[in-house]
């Protein structure tokens, strides 16, 4: 069917419009940024002791790597909004309700530390890549324990909702090693089963692990140990059904991978000392995460395993 003149130039100034008038017709489309722009607020799934990237300060404040890039995220979301302040709700979650919460609309983004993985993916959205994680093993230094085949007839802890403890028994040196699993209600809890005793290793990612280990009382007490046990994109979850919003939160990742801010965050919470105890995490950039970072994706952890 042909177009005449007049409607092909009447098109073509609507289409002008649309570009050129606040809010572009993506945004507009999108459930979770029409709520932020109505309501003026936004909740953030946070977690209570995933120190340094999601953590309680104390009073109800709530810090770290993923918090903060979150915090950057909203800020380019506001502005594109054309609002003037926006309210962020710190909502805590835990291992074992952050994506239902993600699911239901109660959270609209989750800054914490979950694993973007193809079976959570049917559930939520994963925003791109900024951190690859390394599973790995703490026990206390003097427990004798440094591969997964000491853990015979052992006591090891982990975080309930976690697939950390799964990992390791599906490790190829894991064949023959018999434990017994014992679960903390948070990463907190599971470490204090290591500290306390009622626990000979604590399985989970290495930034979790050091950075409880770093706000010990004793720090060198601890050590992280064994092979690893997986390599994991640990993403920001966004709703699952809304593709705009997803797509507004990686546009302002991309911006801050290109302004160059990355290294400095890095420094901030992992090499330098962060509240509440100014303790020092000191993890290095691994040079996984320094790809992810120059190659922004949001591949699930299925794709990093592949052998």
């Amino acid at each position: 069917m042909k177009i005449s003149k007049p409607a092909s130039i009447s098109m073509a100034i609507f289409a002008l419009i649309a570009v050129f008038t606040g809010t572009n017709s993506a945004f507009a489309a999108s459930p979770t940024l029409d709520k932020i722009k109505s309501s003026g607020t936004v909740t953030m799934g946070v977690r209570e002791s995933s120190i340094p990237m999601s953590y309680t300060t104390g009073d109800s404040r709530f810090d770290g790597y993923h918090v903060e890039v979150c915090r950057m995220i909203l800020g380019d979301i506001k502005d594109k909004l054309g609002m003037s302040t926006i309210r962020i709700n710190y909502q805590p979650v835990t291992s074992q309700n952050r994506v239902p919460l993600v699911q239901n609309g109660t959270v609209d983004i989750e800054c914490g530390t979950t694993t973007n993985n193809s079976g959570r993916a049917k559930d939520v959205g994963f925003a791109n890549t900024l951190y690859v994680e390394e599973v790995r093993i703490a026990v206390k230094a003097n427990s004798g324990i440094n591969s997964i085949s000491q853990l015979v007839g052992k006591k090891v802890a982990t975080t309930t909702g976690t697939t950390s403890v799964q990992l390791l028994r599906k490790h190829e040196k894991a064949n023959g090693v018999n434990f017994d699993e014992v679960f903390g209600k948070d990463h907190a809890d599971s470490f204090l089963l290591l500290e306390s005793g009622r626990a000979d290793a604590f399985v989970m990612d290495g930034s979790i692990l050091a950075g409880n280990i770093a706000n010990s009382r004793n720090p060198k007490d601890f050590k992280i140990v064994g092979e690893v046990l997986a390599t994991e994109p640990i993403a920001i979850m966004v709703p699952r059904n809304d593709p705009e919003f997803k797509a507004a939160v990686n546009a302002a990742i991309a911006k801050i991978v290109a302004n160059g801010k990355m290294p400095g965050l890095w420094n901030k919470w992992f090499l330098s000392p962060i509240p509440p105890k100014n303790a020092v995490v000191g993890l290095e950039l691994s040079p996984a995460t320094k790809n992810a970072w120059a190659n922004l994706n949001d591949k699930p952890a299925e794709d990093y395993n592949k052998k």
